[in-house]
């Protein structure tokens, strides 16, 4: 069945080989459907036009669509991590091969696409009840720049 909602990401002419490192840093992943230009434009015959994968049940689509657009922060997918082993796993394999790491838990991998790492817990330790511990978590997100589990859940304890 398809989605209704599939992000498209826009490269110049490196859509499979970012949807190959992204199945290849993620688990439960898989490359799906690849389609070539078939000579009307604007790519030559038989160039990947599209190239779709699946990350963690999300389905996405890669298009080769020219230099004419980039990518930018302001667009990012959060991945929610259950364990801190996951998170530095993927802080680590993201901004692999020219990529840089940024501030709370913000990586770009090496094709510019933004990504947001995070505790599956922290939507929890930021929402409390309590304005004091939201405060503090928050302050210690704002002092990280990848997030670190046990030391968010301290500062939540206080």
């Amino acid at each position: 069945m398809q989605k209704k909602v599939t992000p498209c990401l826009w490269f110049d002419t490196q859509a499979e080989e970012a949807a190959r490192f992204y199945v290849s840093v993620f688990p439960d992943a898989r490359l799906g459907k690849i389609t070539h230009y078939t000579g009307a434009g604007p790519a030559p015959a038989g160039a990947v036009m599209t190239v779709t994968f699946h990350l963690q049940g999300q389905e996405f689509m890669a298009l080769n669509g020219g230099p004419h657009f980039k990518h930018s922060p302001a667009v990012s997918f959060v991945i929610h991590c259950d364990t801190q082993a996951e998170l530095d796993a993927l802080w680590e394999a993201l901004p692999a091969g020219g990529g840089a790491p940024g501030q709370c838990g913000w990586v770009e991998d090496r094709f510019g696409v933004s990504w947001q790492l995070v505790p599956s817990t922290l939507d929890r330790l930021i929402d409390d009840a309590e304005p004091e511990r939201s405060r503090r978590v928050m302050e210690a997100v704002l002092q990280m720049r990848k997030l670190d589990l046990a030391a968010l859940e301290r500062a939540w304890a206080g």
